[in-house]
């Protein structure tokens, strides 16, 4: 995810505060509370007759630019990268930027440290401090996926990126040629406690009170900070010293496992995000064509699953998607609401684009009002799915 403290601020700035019922310091699965009438129309604005065209217009736009962004995602990986080899071919054989698989090892390492901190420090902590600040419209704001209250899944599929990227598999399960397997015939107390902190930051997050936008102060989001921080430490503190004082007999394994993470984690993981979000885009012309209560309930639905593969790989945001800047583009958070009206209402969705030469600022603006939270943002409301006007 992309954090943009900016458009935060942006959307901060003029609001007035949400009743004190909204936002608790701890609620319940049965009974979240319920939305009051925000004060502005862009955080207000419901799907209608007289918005219905460009609302699916804006919709169609944004999934052909998430299919179009997993695509190159993908094709940069198992294709050609800037025209040149694929990026698995430059990562599986350590070649520049990489000067050795210790190399390799380290970036997957930092990648999944990165994220441990994300999901602790900002996913969870930036909410959880602006509230304990009693800046509390502003922690509602920061909390990311909560049109669909989607927060938690968002959490525990960034856990599972680090399992994945561990275990060198995608389905749990632990693969000869993997981080894991080196750890644990070398250091089995390491690898247990590697598996346990990883266990531990999953079922923290799953353990807050859903919606998360409702239990930003819970004790269970603190533990969830708390079990985050532990897990960054182990993988900064233990878990990357332990590769880095190999000798260079265990260079040839270094080398089955960077091989085995590109082909059985990074590259299918990418895979399904292109199919998924093809699968979303045919789901949301759908809805364009046929606006009816149940194709809302399909793309929505559509949203979720091409959700999926996103945060299951955040533990790699390194190579092409840094460097295409397919992260900001497809998502950016929070969005410019006020924004996404003005282009609702406008018809004209151009902007969402840019060209060569193009200024850093007009990139950003189009980068905030496009991508998987935009699209949430048309498909959802309250944590359902929105419905056609009656």
């Amino acid at each position: 995810m992309k954090f943009n403290n900016y458009f935060l601020s942006s959307l901060i700035a003029g609001s007035a505060l949400l009743s004190s019922s909204f936002l608790t310091s701890c609620g319940s699965d049965d009974n979240p509370q319920p939305d009051p009438t925000p004060v502005v129309d862009s955080k207000n604005i419901d799907y209608s007759s007289e918005n219905a065209d460009s609302w699916h217009n804006y919709s169609v736009k944004v999934a052909e630019l998430l299919a179009r962004d997993s695509q190159d995602l993908y094709d940069s990986w198992n294709k050609a990268y800037e025209g040149g080899a694929s990026y698995s071919s430059i990562f599986k054989t350590a070649s520049a930027p990489y000067t050795s698989y210790l190399n390799c090892i380290e970036e997957i390492l930092d990648g999944c440290s990165d994220i441990a901190n994300e999901v602790g420090e900002a996913k969870i902590g930036d909410p959880y401090d602006l509230f304990t600040a009693g800046r509390r419209e502003e922690a509602l704001y920061a909390v990311e996926s909560w049109y669909s209250w989607h927060s938690r899944d968002d959490y525990s599929n960034n856990i599972l990126s680090i399992r994945n990227s561990y275990l060198g598999s995608l389905d749990g399960t632990e693969n000869e040629a993997s981080m894991a397997a080196l750890v644990k015939s070398e250091n089995p107390q390491l690898d247990s406690d590697t598996r346990s902190a990883i266990t531990a930051a999953y079922d923290a997050i799953l353990a807050i009170p859903q919606p998360f936008r409702n239990n930003i102060n819970c004790q269970e989001a603190r533990t969830a900070m708390e079990a985050c921080a532990d897990l960054d430490n182990l993988l900064t503190k233990r878990l990357k010293p332990f590769f880095q004082n190999l000798d260079t007999s265990f260079d040839s394994e270094l080398e089955k496992i960077v091989e085995n993470y590109t082909d059985r984690v990074v590259l299918p993981t990418y895979q399904t995000l292109c199919e998924r979000n093809n699968a979303l885009l045919k789901a949301v012309k759908d809805l364009s064509s046929s606006r009816t209560d149940e194709n809302f309930r399909k793309a929505a639905n559509a949203w979720l699953l091409a959700r999926e593969p996103w945060e299951k790989s955040e533990a790699f945001l390194f190579g092409p998607v840094d460097a295409l800047g397919l992260d900001p583009n497809m998502d950016s958070w929070p969005l410019d609401q006020d924004a996404i009206v003005n282009h609702l209402k406008s018809g004209n969705f151009s902007d969402l684009e840019w060209g060569n030469g193009d200024d850093d600022s007009k990139v950003e603006a189009a980068q905030n009002i496009r991508g998987f939270h935009t699209l949430e943002f048309l498909l959802f409301k309250d944590g359902e799915p929105r419905k056609i006007e009656k």
